[in-house]
């Protein structure tokens, strides 16, 4: 029963998604009309972040550049996987931005990636659930990492930031 419920949400979301081709979350979103401050905002993350994946937008029907959009990019790797998710939501010629990139690796555990993210990027860890959960922030408190382990040698990652440039 709860496979055929899934199947079915996977079928209205792609029903609601209109199909696109573009080689790029930026490239999409420029196709279907999205404002052109957001979609150069999505150009400059999606290039910051290296994505390269399968890509969904989506988008107002009518009014792409008046309502906020979602653009989601999932990329496979050896060794674990990542999913990107952008919300734009335009005003006038600023735009605001809310982004999560989860991200599971299956041969490193949190507390190695939190120690090398500590030492490399000057991040101030805080342990939680006995070492299960470790949150990383950096000093300007500009996003949140959350390491969840998973298994005995596997981490998720999950980055969450909301910006709002210009104002």
């Amino acid at each position: 029963m709860v496979g055929y419920f899934r199947k079915f949400l996977l079928v209205i979301a792609l029903l609601f998604s209109t199909q696109s081709f573009a080689s790029s979350l930026a490239e999409d979103a420029k196709n279907r009309g999205i404002n052109e401050t957001c979609s150069n905002y999505l150009e400059q993350i999606e290039s910051s972040y290296g994505l390269k994946g399968l890509n969904i937008t989506f988008a107002h029907p009518e009014k792409p550049s008046e309502f906020p959009s979602l653009h989601i990019s999932s990329q496979n790797y050896n060794n674990g996987s990542s999913s990107f998710s952008a919300t734009l939501t335009p005003d006038g010629d600023f735009c605001y931005l809310s982004t999560i990139m989860v991200t599971a690796i299956n041969n490193q555990t949190c507390i190695e990636i939190a120690q090398v993210k500590v030492n490399n990027e000057n991040l101030q860890a805080s342990n939680y659930g006995e070492g299960k959960y470790i949150i990383l922030t950096p000093k300007d408190n500009t996003y949140q990492t959350i390491l969840t382990s998973s298994g005995e040698s596997g981490c998720t990652i999950t980055e969450s930031r909301m910006m709002w440039p210009g104002r």
